[in-house]
């Protein structure tokens, strides 16, 4: 626990924001990405030793995790991959070494464990939450330099100390509300200023605004969540606003497939009742979308014309003379 922060909540909060620490800047995006896809899924029936906080850390970081029984209780525990592979090149053994419940054992796959996996790849969030994080750090760092340079409207040059120390006290006065008081023409005579800020400055913050907007929609679409990125200074339509609509599902559709076949092999092997499903805004997302497409159907049904079957024509009988 930081020292701006108690037991019941902030105690200290003079200490400023450090920008330049990108290390600790990136872990904070990252950690409040992760804060937000811990609700993605729903679980009904988990053992009491298999907390979905535990399993979805594991899974979401490292991108798997293996469900073993110890001692009569199931557990989800993160270890290693080991042994041959397989025919498709797959490893046939997980390795878990755990201090607590004083497991250190090479566990055969869907023999006696489970591999619980987070999507296809086994890839898990992390590099895909890391690529936007460290471009969204960079930009911070880049808006916070061009809102300080703004604030500098005049570079004010001095000839002799004296100068110098009236334009402070002038600037200080100023700063302090004060009205500021020239006091001799010599002090007008031994200062000059060079002009400093430029609409292209204002221009590069404005720019830098919309990226930051542009990275946060794209990571939040990445993960299925709708966050328009249009950066038209217009209002957009309807249609605009719904581009992006095919791309929110995938990667979530390839989640939950995966945790629906582990659930699957988990409850035939130890012969729990354990299910899933998406939760929060996920699922509004995906009835959204699917009641879109009905709509679209149903539409595109009742404009279709069914094509009209014109009557043969029938020629009339020749008499032969």
């Amino acid at each position: 626990m930081t020292k701006d922060f108690n037991f019941w909540g902030l105690s200290d909060i003079s200490s400023a924001y450090n920008f330049e620490d990108k290390r600790k800047s990136k872990r904070h995006y990252l950690e409040y990405m992760l804060m937000r896809t811990m609700s993605m899924f729903e679980y009904e029936n988990l053992p009491e030793t298999m907390p979905k906080r535990a399993l979805e850390i594991y899974t979401q970081i490292n991108g798997h995790c293996a469900i073993i029984e110890h001692e009569g209780n199931i557990y989800s525990l993160f270890g290693s991959w080991g042994g041959y592979p397989d025919a498709y090149y797959l490893p046939t053994k997980y390795i878990i070494s755990n201090p607590y419940l004083n497991i250190g054992k090479e566990y055969t796959i869907n023999e006696d464990c489970i591999i619980f996996q987070n999507d296809s790849l086994f890839r898990g969030l992390l590099p895909l939450f890391s690529r936007y994080a460290s471009l969204m750090v960079e930009n911070d760092i880049s808006m916070k330099m061009c809102d300080i340079n703004a604030r500098i409207t005049a570079v004010i040059e001095a000839q002799d100390d004296k100068t110098r120390a009236s334009a402070i006290q002038y600037l200080k006065d100023v700063k302090a509300g004060k009205q500021g008081i020239i006091a001799s023409t010599a002090f007008l005579d031994g200062l000059r200023t060079q002009p400093y800020g430029t609409t292209t400055q204002s221009n590069s913050l404005t720019d830098l605004i919309e990226f930051q907007q542009y990275l946060k929609a794209s990571w939040f679409n990445e993960i299925g969540l709708q966050a328009n990125y249009n950066m038209k200074r217009e209002s957009i339509n309807s249609d605009e606003a719904q581009l992006n609509d095919d791309m929110l599902l995938p990667l979530v559709d390839d989640m939950l497939k995966c945790r629906e076949e582990c659930v699957k092999k988990i409850n035939e092997m130890f012969g729990t009742d354990i299910r899933v499903k998406l939760a929060s805004s996920w699922e509004d997302n995906r009835k959204e979308l699917e009641l879109m497409q009905e709509s679209l159907i149903s539409e595109y049904s009742e404009n279709e014309e069914p094509e009209s079957e014109e009557p043969e024509s029938e020629e009339p009988e020749s008499e032969e003379p």
